[in-house]
């Protein structure tokens, strides 16, 4: 935005210079224009001739005359184009949408509303990926809040378009700016469309290779160029544990900062984790097995952790604090699932960009799977019956434990706690409240 009232500045003053230009041609020209009399001899269009040797060719100041006029009316008309521009941007700037979850919560499928938005949508999925491979952070303590530093320094680069961040943290390091190992690349449509996709490139491996298309590897600096051309972008992560900790972006005056916080019932996010990360949940196999489970655990004492940091955040969201206040939105997985259609219809508007058609169409391909459609990162699902199939592969116990850890979180959230192992595998009744969270859209 800086460039361009820089370039309107130039315009003004181009202006200022012309028209004093012009004055002074004009003068010139009067002073040397003598009284018409009979002697002087006239050229046809009634002006005296003066003649001025420039590069072997002359001139009239007189004809000098008309030239900047039309010059001058050539930078109003770019100047009034350039304010009509700016109008437009006062009334629809470009909107920075992140979408904050935990993993397994769904948040890859949600992206996709995004994702699909269309040309005037820069997205990118799990930027801060590299972050955390490259970086070692616990989860607690001093190194939790320096890792919630870093992240938003990122963040805030990477919703400036800076691209060029995240070379610190690929390996192996790009060269020229480009590289073959992205995460997951193929997951945004921006970076695989034109002017982004180059040419394939033969013998190059791209683990996370476009999926449409055969596209060299990805230029950053093309990349960046896509992210500035665009009206608006948005961000899924997975990474980022506490909301307080953005506040210096909502106050980022070149930033116009939404937030989504996805959640989903912890019982389900464990089930799904047992399954997408089996190898990493060898204990909880083993405690479902006992029937005994060491609350005191590492493992126990994380999930209450994330538990805690989920509820925070959205306390802090929901209170909506001046600071936040029309930037955050509650949305629960489950009623995304259930009602696809009209939440993704609420998150646009709630960030005030339009809902298109290819959302839209996106939505209802994606939304009505067969039952065995879709793998662990599939965003093809049949919403309405994957949502509860956590119900029918979670042994009692550990949902037990797992309501103990997580129970102030889920009576914030609306997710009913249960006493009876039959409830759990009753699909008939429901384990949700009907619940609305309030949040202002303006």
């Amino acid at each position: 935005m800086r460039s361009k009232y820089t370039i309107f500045l130039v315009f003004v003053v181009a202006l200022v210079i012309i028209e004093k230009e012009n004055n002074i041609i004009s003068r010139v020209s009067d002073k040397l224009t003598p009284r018409q009399t009979p002697q002087t001899p006239l050229y046809p269009n009634g002006s005296v001739s003066v003649l001025l040797t420039q590069n072997g060719s002359y001139s009239s100041l007189s004809e000098l005359d008309p030239a900047f006029k039309r010059l001058k009316n050539r930078l109003e008309n770019y100047a009034l184009q350039f304010l009509h521009q700016v109008d437009n941007e006062r009334s629809n700037p470009r909107k920075h949408i992140l979408l904050m979850a935990t993993t397994r919560t769904g948040s890859s499928f949600v992206g996709e509303f995004f994702n699909q938005q269309g040309s005037n949508m820069f997205y990118l999925f799990e930027p801060l990926w590299h972050v955390e491979r490259m970086v070692t952070f616990e989860a607690r303590g001093a190194n939790a809040v320096a890792a919630s530093i870093v992240y938003r320094d990122i963040l805030q680069q990477l919703f400036l378009c800076d691209l060029h961040v995240l070379e610190h943290f690929i390996s192996p390091l790009p060269e020229h700016h480009i590289t073959p190992s992205l995460f997951r690349r193929g997951s945004s449509r921006s970076l695989c469309e034109d002017p982004v996709c180059t040419p394939f490139v033969k013998k190059t491996f791209e683990k996370y290779h476009c999926k449409n298309r055969r596209c060299g590897p990805l230029n950053l600096t093309l990349a960046a160029e896509s992210c500035l051309s665009k009206q608006h972008m948005a961000i899924k992560t997975v990474r980022v544990r506490q909301l307080e900790s953005l506040r210096p972006l909502l106050e980022d005056s070149r930033l116009q900062m939404k937030i989504i916080q996805l959640v989903r019932d912890p019982r389900a996010i464990l089930a799904s984790r047992m399954v997408a990360f089996s190898s990493k949940y060898e204990n909880w196999k083993k405690w479902a097995v006992n029937g005994e489970v060491p609350i005191e655990d590492e493992e126990v004492q994380k999930l209450k952790g994330n538990c805690e940091n989920i509820r925070l955040s959205a306390e802090v969201g929901l209170r909506q604090p001046s600071w936040l206040k029309a930037r955050y939105m509650l949305v629960r997985y489950e009623d995304i699932a259930r009602y696809p259609m009209q939440k993704a219809a609420e998150m646009y508007r709630f960030t005030g960009i339009p809902f298109t058609r290819q959302v839209k169409e996106w939505i209802l391909k994606n939304t009505q799977g067969s039952k065995e459609s879709g793998g662990v990162y599939s965003t093809k699902k049949n919403s309405s019956e994957q949502f509860e199939k956590w119900r029918f592969r979670m042994p009692y116990q550990l949902a037990q434990v797992v309501q103990k850890v997580c129970g102030p979180a889920m009576e914030l959230f609306g997710y009913k706690l249960i006493e009876d192992p039959m409830i759990l595998t009753n699909r008939s009744i429901s384990l949700l409240e009907e619940k609305v969270f309030h949040f202002t859209y303006l």
